[in-house]
């Protein structure tokens, strides 16, 4: 599966959200302004990466998402493990320990998750 750019992410983001649209409804998601052509262009080329997919109504389409966000969530966790934390979910959580971005009571939820897998 190949890393999307910032904005066919936004894009496969709305689409994942609306399940279906059209461009013009694709656009009229997005935070920040883009224009239709561009929209459209983005659209095309993440059919042809194999994210979406579309069903023709005449000259227009639809396009859903072919890729799940959590198939392209999992994909994108395994390659940040793997590139920036030597495939260990410890030196991941450390990190964010490090950086302040997680609390230990969250850590004691995650802890209650696994106790409760066991």
């Amino acid at each position: 599966m190949e890393k999307l750019t910032n904005k066919e992410e936004e894009i496969m983001q709305a689409l994942w959200k609306l399940e279906k649209a059209f461009a013009k409804e694709v656009q009229a998601e997005l935070k920040n302004t883009v224009h239709y052509n561009t929209v459209s262009t983005i659209i095309r080329n993440l059919e042809e990466k194999g994210y979406i997919d579309h069903k023709a109504y005449g000259k227009t389409h639809q396009y859903f998402p072919v890729i799940t966000k959590e198939m392209y969530r999992n994909n994108f966790v395994s390659k940040a493990m793997s590139q920036y934390f030597n495939d260990s979910y410890k030196n991941m959580v450390s990190f964010f320990a490090k950086e302040e971005k997680i609390t230990a009571e969250e850590l004691r939820e995650i802890l209650d998750v696994i106790e409760q897998k066991k």
